[in-house]
């Protein structure tokens, strides 16, 4: 079984530390409500971090949201 709520915890401070993966990541958390509240603003937030240092799913992500 899942644990969503123990998964955005650790992608946080995976992403705090700069982990460009764990940005998109907690991105799709906010996006679609696991382990977080749903909230789109933060998604975009975490996304456009994740797509700003390369990657290429967070870009896709952003271009779905907005």
């Amino acid at each position: 079984e899942q644990d969503y709520s123990q998964a955005a915890q650790w992608y946080r401070k995976a992403a705090d530390l700069g982990q460009i993966d764990a940005m998109y990541n907690l991105g799709e958390c906010y996006e679609k409500g696991q382990g977080v509240a749903q909230d789109n603003s933060q998604a975009i937030q975490w996304y456009r971090k994740a797509a700003d240092l390369g990657n290429d799913d967070a870009q896709e992500a952003l271009e779905r949201l907005l």
